[in-house]
Parts: C-alpha cells; structure tokens; sequence
C-alpha cells in the first residue's frame, strides 16, 4: 500500500507555538490535543492491560499477588522508605546497596503530597501515580512522533514504548514513567519553541532520576546552538554586532533552568555527607562507577559468547543493549532533530558506560524512547495487516517477558 512521505524535518526548533489565552482557550486545544492523541492512548493503554493481564495470571498460578508484584518491591521500597522516613544523613562506604540517597526526590515527594490529601496506602498512591505518569509519557511520547513524522508514526511510536521488553516497569512503583513524561514533554516544547517550559521540564527530570542530565543536556546544548544562531550576524554583514532578538532571555532562561535540578540534588548530598563528592561516594556504594563501557563489553561477551546457557533476562538485557547502539547510529543516519540527538547520545553513555551493575541497564534505556523513532518510521509506512502483526508481536513478547522478569527470573528489573 503506497503511503505519503513524512514531512521533512526542520533544521532547527520550530518557533513558540501560540498559547492559548483563556481557560476556554485552553480546554479546547486540550480536547483537540487529546483527541489526536486518543489512537495512540487507546493502543498503549491496550498493550500494558494485556501486560497486567498475563502478568495476574502467572502470578496467580504461583499463588502471588499482583499488587504487591508492582506496588512494594525492589525500588519502590526504597522511595516508599524515603516517603516516610526522608535520606539518610551518614555515609558508611562498608556497606553495600545500604544507602537511600543514590534515590532522587520527585517520585516520593509526589507519592507523600498525594498521600497526605486521598485515602489509601503511600504503596497504593505510589502505584496510581507510576500508571497516570505512564499515559502522560505515553501522550507525550505520541507528540514528539506526530510533531516529526505525522500521527500515524507518533502513534506507532507510543504503542512500541509500551511494547519494549522490560515495559511492565512502567505499571510499578518506580520512576521511569514519570521520568519519561518529563523527558519527552521537554524534548517536545523545545520542538515547538517553549523553551521555559522545556527548561522548567528538564529541571524537574534532573530530580527525577540520575540520567536527567541528558535532558539537561539536550535542552541546554539546543538552546545555546539556538542562542548563537540568533546572535550571530547576517551572512551579508562583515562588520558589527547584531542588535538583541526579543527571544535570547528566553533560550538563556531554559539553558540555564535545565541542569539545575541534577546540580540541585548532588549538591544537596554533598551539604548532607559534608563532602563534596558525596553523591558520586554514594554511588560507589552501588557500585556505579563510570568506565567508558569496559564492563559492559566484558559482561556482554560473557553471556552471549561463552556462557553455555546464559539466563534469559540478561540475554534480553543484552540484546537491549545492542539493538540500542544500532538504533542511535540508524538516528544518527536519519538526521533526528538536535534535542532528540544531543539526549540519546548522553543517555547511552550514561547506562552503557557505567561499570555498575548490568542486569537494570534495559530500564535504565527504557526512556529513550527516541531510539525507537526509526523502527516507528519504518514500520508505519508498511501495510495494515504487517502493522498489526508487528504490533501485536511485540506487545505479547513484552506480555510475556514482563511476567517472566518478576515472577521467574524474580530478581529487581
């Protein structure tokens, strides 16, 4: 079936799209806005409720319950701790995974303040807010799709994120899906030339989880090359200092807003453990140290080429891992606009360079959803019955996987 092609990608952010200026305003471009986004929504929301769905299953053969499943294991304990007790305020570097403050703070804040005013467990809240955060990243991750290549590839794109291997993540008391509707609702103001609102964006994903310093990054490097396009001087000028644009304070504002709130954390530790490296001690502590990928590539070599029969989930681990690199390189080619870029490239280096623990690297990817950006492409122009069947290939493979990460591998995802 011969389909259009997509409308070529600008060269640079777009200008600032018209706000509306009265509540009636607003709630009309809402409802238009939510109303494109609605396939995109429904798709998404249809894959996790076939993810939740196999996952109750399985876990009801092995007489588990499903709430706690996603509710107060792993990682969610640490922020549910951190909602009722707050940080620690010392450093024992004996130990070992025994610290909360390597935890960065929206998540609990969050899950505490809607706590304090709606009944139920913080475990409860914690769970809701992972699930509403998960539809609003799932619509932003359908904008920045629709706003590059039309709405049948943003909707592709949003269905494939809630499709990835280690996509049950997102229904948990975790961080990755707010994280991930922070990243992609700042990645898609600064397309659309709201750059404080990009800035204020990337300053709370800097709160959110240690790899906000790619948000951080794309939106402070687009706004400077932006800033410096706007100062420079006409080609036809060989002399002189331009006059000021009425849009420099804005691009200054959001470059600077954007990494303050990653700053703002590692330095609160530091002030906390009195040391200036405090933070960086506490990750030690994790064993999450930078190497540049050394161990990665060790650990990569070692389950898929000389482990007779490696566990499946760090097969998938790994197999994540590659398909990533591939992915960026295919972005790399396509030429994706510089935010998308400038984010992919620091979130790679960050989880693939670190000598950490590797079996979380899948989640800790699980963001970069612009990684995804070429498989959407590619599989929105093909025909319907491929579409679905790629689609809906995807969505039990991650049904499945999903189910097998908590109940059989049983270890933190």
């Amino acid at each position: 079936m011969p389909t259009t092609a997509p409308p070529p990608i600008p060269a640079g952010p777009a200008p600032p799209a018209s706000v509306p200026s009265g509540p009636g305003q607003l709630t009309g471009a809402l409802g238009a806005a939510l109303r494109r986004a609605a396939p995109a929504l429904f798709g998404y929301l249809a894959v996790r409720l076939l993810g939740a769905l196999v996952l109750m299953k399985w876990a009801h053969l092995k007489q588990h319950g499903l709430w706690p499943l996603l509710a107060s294991h792993w990682d969610s304990r640490w922020y549910l701790g951190i909602a009722d007790h707050g940080y620690a305020q010392t450093l024992d570097e004996r130990l070992f995974n025994e610290n909360n403050l390597a935890f960065f703070p929206l998540y609990p804040v969050i899950v505490k303040a809607v706590a304090g005013v709606t009944p139920g467990s913080r475990a409860s809240i914690g769970l809701v807010v992972a699930v509403v955060c998960s539809l609003t990243a799932a619509w932003g991750v359908f904008a920045v799709g629709d706003r590059l290549h039309g709405r049948r590839v943003g909707t592709v794109l949003a269905v494939l994120w809630g499709a990835t291997p280690v996509a049950v993540v997102q229904w948990m008391g975790y961080t990755e899906s707010l994280f991930t509707a922070l990243v992609a609702w700042s990645l898609h103001s600064v397309l659309t030339g709201r750059w404080i609102g990009a800035g204020a964006l990337a300053l709370l994903a800097g709160l959110t989880r240690p790899t906000g310093l790619a948000v951080a990054a794309a939106v402070s490097v687009t706004a400077l090359v932006a800033l410096w396009r706007l100062w420079r001087p006409p080609a036809d000028r060989a002399e002189g200092r331009p006059e000021p644009r009425a849009g420099a304070p804005r691009l200054l504002l959001a470059a600077l807003l954007a990494p303050l709130g990653w700053l703002g954390y590692v330095g609160w530790v530091g002030l906390r453990l009195h040391r200036a490296d405090g933070y960086f001690a506490v990750q030690r502590m994790w064993h999450n140290e930078w190497d540049g990928g050394i161990g990665t590539l060790r650990t990569l070599r070692s389950i898929l080429g000389y482990q007779p029969r490696p566990q499946l989930f760090f097969v998938v681990v790994s197999l994540v891992l590659i398909a990533s690199v591939v992915l960026y390189l295919l972005c790399v080619a396509g030429r994706q606009p510089l935010p998308l870029l400038v984010f992919s490239s620091v979130l790679l280096a960050i989880v693939l360079g670190s000598g950490g623990v590797y079996f979380p690297r899948a989640r800790f990817l699980l963001p970069g959803f612009p990684l995804l950006l070429p498989a959407a492409v590619a599989i929105a122009r093909a025909r319907r019955r491929s579409v679905v069947l790629v689609l809906g290939g995807s969505a039990l493979v991650s049904a499945y996987l999903g189910a097998y990460m908590i109940l059989v591998y049983g270890g933190a995802p």
